[in-house]
């Protein structure tokens, strides 16, 4: 994020401001959660494949990478901050406005059947998330003293959490209403509701725009301020995306291939899997080639020139890659009869845990901005989680969801709590321990069925709760002038989000057009849950790694950037 103008007047308090901006904030975690329901309906309703239900992810988070990569091309060609100038209020209404029309789009493309036209529209709504997003923290921290920023902004993030933690069942009560329909029955549902939903969703972005422009005691948050140019990393950046596209025109060219040949569908599933670790190979290539370049000539490469930066960027798209393929890929794994066969209508619950175990981790995460004593502390470490738990269990009982396979996973709580106990509020600390435990219970989904596995893949949500600020505060320490810049590049690195489902989604339907070979035999969807094993071991490798890194340019981590 661009830094705030502290010579800005900021009102002492503004709480109606404040309590309008975090519904920005309900909307990111809303609609992303929610997609956890709509993929596998549209995967049943439209006929889809693992793989072709991802494309609502991808199209979701592609849209983040390119709004952020926009505003950073703007910003190094004409040296200024498009966001700074517009102002932050304005940029607020302006990405609402834009999600809104995306909302119109969805509506349109449901009215005419088409799914391809659903993506296009997500990926509208989700533009106007990345220009928000960009505006909303510092936005956030405006509205208030600024000793307190930070208790707004964990604010943001806790109702955030809470609204990935309702999306599901919101979204499966619009699809489903309160019947619990096979997968066989969903098309006689139709996709009427779909509309219903997101007219609701557009009418409250305008609401919330309304709202926002009408204000006049909404400071404007505009400021002038000189970007550092950085020619080699936009180049480095270009060139990535251009080589991305050029991998995913046949991915998307086989998506329009539809046969009952055997062997054709065999060579067309094969060459999708090719692409997309084609795909993932250009990102990894190109982030680490430009830190190899940045080392022998830093000039020109801006905060692409610190190797926590580009190891974070990769951490990053890893950690959202992770975080949204486990819940995405979790309606196909439960459809199975080793998972209890829940069909579409019945897994709303079980993505709400999940969303929820992030709500738990983040309610959990921002008890020391509160500075209670050491005593306190260590209570609230276990009480917290136990509350937030209670409360994704009170809301899927108020939905009249069964939430009786759900009461055991306070086991996964408790073992969250130690393991917070075990961080000591350190970054580097407490990514290494979440990231391995991660390691180890989507190891012990994979080894096991039944209820031992669905626990061990939901928790996943619990130790990924903590991973965006550990990465970022280790990511951006050290780079001085050029922070505001590096925190751009991590915010693109959301692409994870749209690059590592769509690979774990074809790993998966490997079973189903029977691809076997001597590397690599019938993946099938529980398999696939290998994809987030390798995930979290580079984000524990990251772990280590970062603060030999950080040591080197003479950084005291445990001391200086630990008590940040």
């Amino acid at each position: 994020m661009e830094p705030i103008n502290t010579s800005a007047p900021a009102p002492a308090n503004n709480k109606g401001a404040l309590s309008t901006l975090v519904t920005v904030f309900f909307f990111w975690g809303f609609i992303a959660a929610g997609n956890g329901v709509f993929i596998p309906f549209c995967k049943h309703y439209f006929k889809l494949d693992q793989f072709q239900s991802q494309l609502i992810d991808f199209a979701f988070y592609l849209a983040y990478y390119l709004g952020a990569l926009a505003l950073y091309f703007i910003a190094s060609v004409f040296g200024r901050d498009v966001v700074a100038r517009w102002g932050y209020k304005n940029s607020i209404v302006y990405g609402l406005l834009f999600s809104a029309f995306g909302a119109v789009i969805m509506i349109l493309a449901v009215n005419a059947n088409t799914f391809p036209g659903m993506l296009v529209g997500l990926f509208a709504v989700a533009l106007g998330f990345s220009l928000q997003q960009t505006a909303a923290n510092p936005f956030a921290a405006l509205l208030g003293p600024p000793e307190t920023g930070a208790n707004r902004i964990n604010l943001g993030g806790g109702i955030n959490s809470f609204g990935t933690a309702i999306g599901p069942i919101v979204v499966a009560l619009a699809l489903f209403g309160a019947t619990k329909a096979s997968d066989d029955q969903i098309n006689s549902l139709g996709l009427g509701k779909v509309t219903i939903l997101y007219a609701g969703v557009g009418a409250l972005f305008v609401i919330a725009a309304a709202l926002f422009f009408f204000s006049k005691k909404l400071p404007s948050g505009k400021y002038d301020t000189h970007t550092e140019k950085s020619p080699k990393a936009l180049m480095a950046l270009g060139i990535m995306t251009l080589l991305l596209i050029a991998v995913f025109v046949p991915v998307f060219r086989s998506y329009m291939v539809v046969t009952e040949d055997k062997m054709m569908m065999k060579e067309v599933e094969s060459t999708r899997i090719k692409w997309l670790l084609g795909g993932l190979v250009v990102i990894v290539g190109s982030l680490l080639l430009s830190l190899l370049r940045a080392k022998k000539n830093a000039a020109g490469w801006g905060a692409m020139k610190y190797p926590q930066l580009v190891l974070g960027m990769l951490a990053i798209f890893t950690y959202v890659g992770v975080e949204v393929s486990i819940q995405s890929n979790l309606g196909a794994l439960l459809a199975g009869h080793d998972f209890g066969g829940y069909s579409s209508s019945q897994v709303a619950p079980f993505i709400s845990m999940y969303w929820g175990s992030l709500m738990v981790g983040r309610w959990t995460g921002s008890i020391k901005n509160f500075e209670p004593s050491k005593s306190l502390r260590t209570m609230l470490l276990f009480l917290v989680p136990v509350i937030a738990f209670a409360v994704v269990l009170g809301v899927n009982a108020i939905a009249q969801n069964d939430i009786t396979p759900l009461y055991w996973y306070i086991v996964c709580i408790f073992i969250q709590g130690c393991a917070f106990y075990a961080g000591q509020d350190k970054p580097a600390k407490t990514l290494l321990i979440f990231s391995v435990l991660g390691v180890l219970s989507m190891l012990i989904g994979i080894f096991t069925t039944g209820t031992v596995a669905i626990y061990a893949f939901l928790s996943g949500g619990l130790f990924c709760s903590i991973m965006w600020p550990a990465i970022f505060v280790l990511a951006i320490a050290g780079l001085g002038k050029f922070t505001s810049q590096g925190s751009a590049f991590l915010i693109m690195m959301i692409l994870g989000g749209a690059i590592i489902p769509p690979i774990q989604g074809k790993l998966a339907d490997m079973e189903s057009v029977g691809i076997h070979n001597s590397y690599m035999e019938s993946v099938g969807i529980h398999n696939s849950y290998w994809v987030p094993v390798f995930c979290f071991t580079y984000l524990a490798l990251f772990a280590v790694g970062v603060k030999g890194i950080l040591r080197r340019q003479g950084i005291d981590y445990d001391g200086s950037i630990a008590g940040h």
